[in-house]
C-alpha cells in the first residue's frame, strides 16, 4: 500500500544539472580572474580635479591668519577632493563594466583607509595640543603610505606616486622646507601629473 504522505520528488534532468554546473564553473573562473587582475578603475580625471583644487587650497590656506583657519581650509579641501575622486572612480569602474565594490576594489579601499584613519587621529590630537605645524609632513607620509599599499591592487604608476608623496613628506618632516608650499606641491602637482598619466594610459 502506498504512503499518501510521502513527498513526491521531481527528477533533475541531466541537461539542467550540466547547465547549473557550467554556471558554477563560469562564476568560479570569473571570480578567480577578478582576484588576479588589477583594479584599473582609478580615475585620472579625479586626480586632476583633486590636484587643481589642492593648488587653490594651498593659496587660500596661506592667507589665513590663524592655524585653526588654515586647518579648516584643508579639511574642506579633503572633503571636496575626496568626494570627487571617489565619485569619478566609481563612475569609471562602472563604465568599464566593473564596480568599485569588486574584489580588487574592496582590497584597494581596505588598504587605503587604515593609514588615512591614523592621519585623522593624529590631526585631532595635534589640533587639540596646538601643534598644527607638524601636520603637513605627517599628512604627506601617511597619504603616500596609503597610496602605495592600495596601489598594489591598481595600475603600476600608482605606487610610484605614493612613494613620491612619502619622499616629500620626509623632506617636510626632516628639513626646514615651507610645509604649506610642499603640501600644495604634492597634493596639487603630483595629483595633476599622475592623474594625466592615468587619464591618458588607463582609460580616463
Amino acid at each position: 500500500m502506498s504512503n499518501p504522505f510521502k513527498q513526491k520528488t521531481t527528477p533533475v534532468s541531466p541537461t539542467m544539472a550540466l547547465h547549473e554546473k557550467a554556471e558554477d564553473n563560469l562564476r568560479y573562473i570569473r571570480d578567480s580572474m577578478e582576484r588576479a587582475s588589477s583594479f584599473t578603475g582609478v580615475s585620472g580625471k579625479g586626480y586632476v580635479v583633486a590636484g587643481v583644487s589642492a593648488l587653490f587650497a594651498t593659496w587660500i590656506a596661506e592667507q589665513q591668519a590663524s592655524e585653526a583657519a588654515w586647518l579648516g581650509v584643508w579639511m574642506l579641501e579633503l572633503l571636496f577632493a575626496g568626494s570627487m575622486a571617489f565619485t569619478l572612480t566609481a563612475l569609471k569602474a562602472k563604465k568599464q563594466g566593473g564596480s568599485l565594490w569588486s574584489a580588487n576594489g574592496k582590497k584597494l579601499l581596505f588598504a587605503f583607509f587604515p593609514p588615512m584613519a591614523v592621519g585623522a587621529v593624529f590631526t585631532l590630537s595635534f589640533f587639540l595640543n596646538g601643534q598644527l605645524s607638524v601636520l603637513p609632513g605627517i599628512w604627506l607620509c601617511l597619504y603616500g603610505a596609503a597610496v602605495m599599499t592600495a596601489g598594489a591592487y591598481s595600475v603600476e604608476v600608482i605606487p610610484i606616486m605614493g612613494g613620491l608623496f612619502l619622499l616629500l613628506g620626509a623632506i617636510v618632516i626632516l628639513g626646514a622646507a615651507p610645509a604649506n608650499l610642499l603640501l600644495g606641491l604634492g597634493l596639487g602637482g603630483l595629483h595633476i601629473v599622475f592623474g594625466i598619466i592615468v587619464w591618458r594610459n588607463y582609460g580616463g
